[in-house]
């Protein structure tokens, strides 16, 4: 949990839900995914909570046969990311629906979903799989953080050319990670950096939600991210992709950056300047960057982060475990299901207008 009263899903620490109560409303499920998704089984063939029933899976409106569902006043959408076009599916779905009150996203990130539709339709609740994928995009983080405290690829072009040459390293022990977006993914972080012996300061769009936090040794608003970029020997960026952050950490904020400093995105690109993040790369005002997500997925072959030295890149799957998704479909089979259909609160509420 934060320090809002809503409550979150943590992997590592949330206890599994439990209830012998009474069934208060049936769940009729509608699955905007491909069909016959292995990740989806626990949805698809597994054994449901009482008092929930999947209905149809499909991936556009037409798959989905209207007339006949309309009798069975669907309530939930469970969507995949792999659906095309899903924010406009979905919209078409909760027009064809009026009885839907609740969609649930199997990813963290609902960028994909966002629409005026969605946000104007205030009976819906719309939950996320935050807390699935935070352990290994925290693992991601520190091991950016020690690929360039220990100049690796010094180490491996060392390695290619047989050449015995000693070099000084960094530690990471009295570094400074600033954190942008110190949310399930950001907090999973600065745990490990933590134990790294590193100092974490945080920046968040309320940092009152983060007042007595044993992790951070400070909180900072959204208007200091200046202050933060000068004060970080490593920034990562955690946060979602909204209005707001679109263009947060902006040609301004990489100036204000120390001397060598590293950058790490494991949120979403667009978060980034990148065309003010390549000019600093190459100018060596930053160190390195650390990159799990880019503008544009796949990097076309023309981008010069291919090219640098100094880039860490990865196909935006530091989280793809081979389960991480069945697990996502999981949270929903097994928590959050079974919430709804016992009348509790949801886990992983989103702000449809603030867009996590």
């Amino acid at each position: 949990m934060d320090g809002s009263n809503k409550k979150y899903y943590n992997r590592e620490t949330s206890i599994p839900y439990s209830c012998d109560g009474d069934i208060i409303k049936e769940a009729k499920i509608l699955s905007l995914s491909k069909i016959n998704d292995k990740n989806n089984e626990p949805l698809d063939k597994g054994q449901l909570p009482e008092g929930a029933k999947l209905l149809a899976v499909g991936l556009t409106l037409d798959d989905f046969d209207v007339p006949a569902l309309k009798s069975e006043k669907p309530n939930v959408v469970f969507v995949s990311h792999c659906c095309p076009e899903s924010g406009k599916t979905l919209v078409q779905l909760l027009d064809a629906f009026p009885t839907i009150e609740w969609v649930h996203s199997r990813s963290a990130g609902v960028d994909y979903l966002q629409s005026k539709g969605l946000t104007a339709a205030r009976h819906i609740t719309v939950t996320n799989a935050k807390g699935c994928y935070s352990s290994t995009l925290a693992e991601y983080t520190v091991m950016a953080c020690a690929y360039f405290a220990k100049d690796l690829p010094k180490l491996m072009r060392q390695k290619n050319n047989k050449d015995w040459n000693k070099y000084e390293v960094l530690e990471m022990r009295g570094a400074t990670l600033g954190v942008v977006g110190y949310g399930d993914i950001g907090q999973a972080a600065s745990r490990l950096a933590k134990a790294f012996g590193m100092k974490v300061i945080a920046l968040r769009r309320n940092p009152t939600l983060s007042e007595g936090c044993s992790i951070c040794d400070k909180v900072y608003g959204v208007n200091q991210l200046n202050t933060l970029m000068s004060e970080s020997d490593y920034v990562l960026v955690a946060a979602p992709l909204t209005d707001e952050t679109r263009g947060l950490i902006s040609e301004e904020a990489i100036a204000h950056a120390k001397k060598d400093a590293v950058l790490i995105n494991v949120g979403r690109g667009p978060i980034i300047n990148e065309d003010a993040m390549i000019k600093a790369l190459k100018s060596r005002k930053l160190k390195g960057a650390g990159l799990d997500v880019t503008t544009l997925e796949p990097l076309p072959k023309s981008s010069p982060l291919w090219d640098l030295d100094n880039v860490l890149l990865s196909p935006h799957n530091m989280d793809m475990t081979a389960t991480f998704l069945r697990e996502s479909t999981e949270f929903f089979v097994n928590e959050n299901l079974k919430r709804f259909v016992h009348g509790e609160e949801l886990l992983n509420p989103v702000d449809k207008a603030a867009g996590y």
